[in-house]
């Protein structure tokens, strides 16, 4: 059984993706930080489901705190599945943007992915095998306005994709990014009501996390050795 770590798995998507892939027999380390009891539900639910699930508290934006959390986790065994998931809006238009909505942005969805996946892979070169999945945006290939701060964070991530690829892809490590589009959430209903979703989406509609979550169950699988440094949109055809 290996284990996967899966920051940001409180929300529709995280949580999504963390029950698929402990029903494909991962055991499942669910991180969050302020919304803890979502996560704490999860980890219920999978193990009455019959699967395997912890969690693992602390803020990705503080390296140190990371570090220590990780060093425990690995303690017991090494993470071969990592599923970069953290991330947070904070949208205005740039021109009345503050420091800080631009900054947050880009601590949390990037120098995350820093803090979460450079003390794992050591460990995880040394088993030979591991898949590294960074949940991007459709933002990051098409722009949006009033998301600047996030476009630039997620774009970011796919140079940061295609570069880690390359430097692990000897070691039966792939990494790659999967960029969702409009995805069914409270959030995303309050954002996108059905006429917008009508004029932005080929499709019509919202797509479902569970979709998401099966693309990167496909990716963390031994099925998806020979994908790596790929951006995968997951959009309805909207780009």
């Amino acid at each position: 059984m290996r284990r996967a770590l899966v920051t940001g798995a409180s929300g529709a998507i995280g949580s999504a993706i963390c029950r698929t892939l402990a029903t494909a027999g991962h055991e499942v380390v669910l991180h969050a930080n302020s919304r803890l009891a979502e996560a704490e539900a999860q980890v219920d639910a999978i193990r009455s489901a019959g699967g395997q699930a912890q969690v693992l508290k602390f803020d990705v934006t503080d390296g140190p705190a990371v570090a220590d959390a990780l060093s425990t986790l690995i303690e017991s065994g090494p993470v071969q599945v990592l599923v970069n998931n953290a991330g947070v809006h904070e949208d205005a238009v740039l021109a009345g943007m503050s420091p800080t909505q631009w900054s947050r942005v880009i601590d949390v969805s990037l120098n995350g992915f820093y803090n979460v996946t450079q003390p794992l892979l050591l460990p995880m070169i040394r088993t030979r095998w591991g898949r590294i999945i960074n949940i991007s945006s459709v933002a990051a290939i098409m722009g949006n306005r009033g998301q600047v701060n996030y476009a630039a964070a997620k774009a970011a991530l796919h140079g940061a994709t295609k570069a880690l690829a390359l430097e692990v892809a000897s070691r039966g490590i792939t990494v790659n990014a999967v960029a969702p589009g409009i995805i069914a959430s409270p959030m995303a209903a309050e954002a996108f009501p059905q006429t917008q979703i009508d004029a932005l989406v080929p499709m019509k509609r919202a797509g479902k996390p569970e979709e998401v979550a099966g693309l990167v169950a496909y990716l963390a699988s031994d099925a998806a050795a020979y994908i790596s440094g790929q951006i995968i949109a997951i959009n309805g055809a909207m780009a």
